[in-house]
């Protein structure tokens, strides 16, 4: 060998030795919780080793969030999901979605609240059947036969949500927490009879109620050192009663294949993973 290349050699050696290559850091470890808003049931491709009852979709935004960022995602959520399934199994197959949490956790998204009481469901399919034949749109049927009920359930299962987010901090304590609201299902004003089958009176009832969650989702997330991200207000003008390429939220009856009634499409689940991702860099 050539002096002068020994001489290359053996300075690349030397600092090799002095300045060792970095090495690579690991992944964000992201755990995914929520309920069916979080899980997409209806989409295409289901997240590989997801228990079928939990209908979760690789396309839904954690896994889109994932994509984007380059985090290493732990998604548990599961449709039908309620605050108590945070530390309680829902299902053989789905223990407590709080057992994906560890130390190692850095970034935990949230989004939990709407089942609690059946709060969504008794909502939705009872102001429907209230208002079958009402095409007129008169009054306000469902408002009238429930009154402050679904109020009543928000404010009754609010400091269990709290709970829940504050063992968030105990269970992964190097994690930034995300608590995500909840899109905007019905429209600011007016109704759209019979796509979204209920009356003005009753969707401004709803949406309410709706609003009523997000807020206390907000307060319990500021009360226990997380971060609220406000899906609600990007979503206004994206609601289920828009035609099929303008909206996010899917009505009773389906405008396309692949999607579960009242619930995120996956127009809603990219712009939910493109809010999500838009604070975290904020």
């Amino acid at each position: 060998m050539e002096r002068p290349l020994f001489a290359a050699v053996v300075a690349q050696l030397v600092l090799g030795l002095l300045f060792p290559a970095a090495v690579s850091a690991p992944p964000v470890s992201y755990v995914a919780i929520g309920d069916s808003y979080t899980a997409a049931p209806g989409l295409l491709d289901p997240a590989p080793g997801s228990p079928p009852l939990c209908t979760r979709s690789a396309q839904n935004y954690p896994h889109r969030l994932a994509a984007a960022t380059g985090w290493e995602l732990t998604d548990v959520s599961c449709a039908s999901a309620a605050t108590a399934h945070m530390s309680t199994a829902q299902y053989v197959d789905q223990p407590a979605q709080f057992d994906a949490l560890s130390p190692l956790t850095r970034v935990v998204t949230y989004q939990v609240g709407g089942n609690d009481g059946n709060l969504f469901q008794t909502m939705v399919l009872s102001c429907i059947s209230l208002n079958l034949g009402n095409a007129a749109g008169v009054g306000a049927p469902c408002r009238d036969t429930w009154g402050s009920r679904f109020s009543d359930d928000i404010a009754a299962y609010e400091p269990a949500i709290g709970a829940a987010i504050g063992r968030i901090g105990t269970l992964a304590p190097n994690a930034r927490v995300y608590v995500v609201g909840y899109p905007a299902v019905l429209p600011e004003s007016g109704s759209c009879y019979p796509q979204v089958p209920l009356s003005a009176g009753d969707i401004a009832y709803a949406r309410d109620v709706e609003k009523q969650l997000n807020a206390a989702l907000r307060r319990q997330a500021e009360a226990n050192g997380a971060s609220y991200i406000d899906i609600y207000t990007p979503g206004i003008g994206h609601d289920a009663c828009r035609d099929l390429a303008t909206r996010w939220i899917e009505p009773p009856v389906p405008g396309q294949p692949n999607a579960t009634p009242v619930h995120p499409n996956a127009a809603g689940q990219q712009a939910t993973a493109d809010v999500i991702r838009a604070v975290v860099a904020a």
